[in-house]
């Protein structure tokens, strides 16, 4: 590994994760902060050889016009997330880093989030095609300009209305033809940044809801690139302790009845999921594990609200009712508060790491290994926390 250099390309890189992400890898870099949260510091992982902190460079594509200077202080000061001193002592970096950030990709996004976006890009027309050019020459003008050996691009932005991925092509060769014109791609842009990144090789990482690089015919790119990619949609919270707790229901034969979930949060995110169409992508994901752990389906409801006071902070509270001996009904009720965008910023710390250490090592397609950072893994139905980081431990001692 050295002088080894790896970007990271964050799609939404001003949002509230990727700013977190990006002030946590400066602070580790300058020592600023300890190692809680981060998976890949675990001793299971220290002979892997990961990528280090001074060997990231950092850029992305952003929809908004604005500085990660500005969201940090927005995180420290309104959120009360992040500690306004380390964000002082990160300045000099951070404003290096917003030279790194591009105008993003608004096809099929829906009317919530472009209300985000900047006057320019909104007014930009080009087709699917022209998109994907626009972000792969941002790319390779990245990797160039920085000398990188690897780019890792991380999809961290807000998430898209649902689309069917079961009605599009199966091959790439299919699929292809269909992005030379608005009217015949059904895709959306975190799919269009999933095609421009493994088209040029790049591994790419899906921690949202969005279908991304979920389509059968973006698996198929990836193996004809020679190249890997993961997802989707980050595990941080409630759906964390569903994947733990659910397991202990079943291992003790208790019936789940129902298991009802109501979150509440108040950062941009909370804002574009306040969107009927939008929230439904989220809350899908939420809700898919259960029957699989069970092998059976319990009622479910999951709630998603924005409450604006409440920032980045989010608060979930779970009830479960199941049926014990003699038929007996029981409730267990658990209430989950923590800082959204620092659940989640180590998580992607270790993906990018992980997934760079494994198209290393030549794994290629989708990395199932890495299922217990997600809520809908892609490539596998195993939803039981212990076994997914069972996978994890094996894949580790392959190498």
């Amino acid at each position: 590994m050295a002088d080894r250099k790896v970007g990271v390309w964050f799609l939404g890189a001003f949002g509230g994760v990727a700013t977190t992400t990006i002030v946590g890898l400066v602070a580790l870099r300058k020592g600023l902060t300890g190692n809680q949260g981060l998976v890949s510091q675990l001793p299971l992982f220290e002979k892997l050889g990961l990528v280090g902190w001074d060997e990231l460079v950092i850029g992305g594509h952003d929809i908004r016009e604005t500085t990660l200077l500005e969201e940090a202080i927005v995180l420290a000061d309104v959120s009360r997330a992040i500690d306004r001193h380390i964000v002082e002592q990160c300045e000099g970096e951070l404003t290096e880093i917003d030279a790194n950030i591009k105008p993003g990709v608004l096809f099929n996004v829906g009317s919530t989030i472009e209300k985000f976006a900047t006057d320019a890009l909104r007014a930009k027309i080009e087709s699917p095609r022209e998109s994907i050019a626009r972000v792969q020459a941002d790319l390779k003008a990245f990797a160039e300009q920085h000398s990188l050996d690897q780019v890792i691009v991380v999809n961290v932005s807000s998430t898209e209305p649902p689309l069917d991925a079961s009605a599009l092509p199966e091959s790439w060769d299919e699929l292809n033809p269909l992005l030379d014109s608005p009217e015949t791609c059904p895709l959306a842009a975190s799919s269009l940044y999933a095609i421009a990144a493994l088209e040029l090789g790049y591994p790419h990482v899906n921690f949202t809801p969005s279908l991304g690089s979920a389509p059968a015919a973006l698996c198929d790119l990836a193996l004809q690139k020679d190249t890997c990619h993961m997802g989707h949609d980050g595990k941080t919270g409630e759906t964390l302790l569903k994947s733990t707790l659910a397991p202990m229901f079943a291992a003790r034969n208790l019936e789940v009845m129902s298991w009802v979930g109501h979150n509440i949060f108040g950062n941009m995110d909370g804002k574009v999921l306040d969107d009927p169409a939008n929230k439904q992508t989220k809350v899908t994901s939420k809700d898919r594990l259960l029957h699989q752990i069970f092998g059976y389906s319990p009622q479910t409801l999951v709630s998603i609200e924005y409450i604006e006071s409440l920032g980045d902070w989010k608060t979930a509270w779970d009830h479960i009712h199941f049926r014990g001996f003699l038929g007996t009904p029981m409730t267990m009720q658990f209430t989950w508060q923590g800082c959204d965008s620092l659940l989640a910023a180590p998580l992607v710390i270790d993906l990018v790491r992980l997934t760079e250490r494994a198209h290393r090592h030549g794994d290629r397609g989708l990395l199932t290994f890495l299922a217990s950072f997600f809520k809908s893994p892609l490539g596998t139905t195993e939803h039981n926390f212990t076994k997914q980081f069972q996978l994890l431990e094996e894949w580790v001692a392959s190498i």
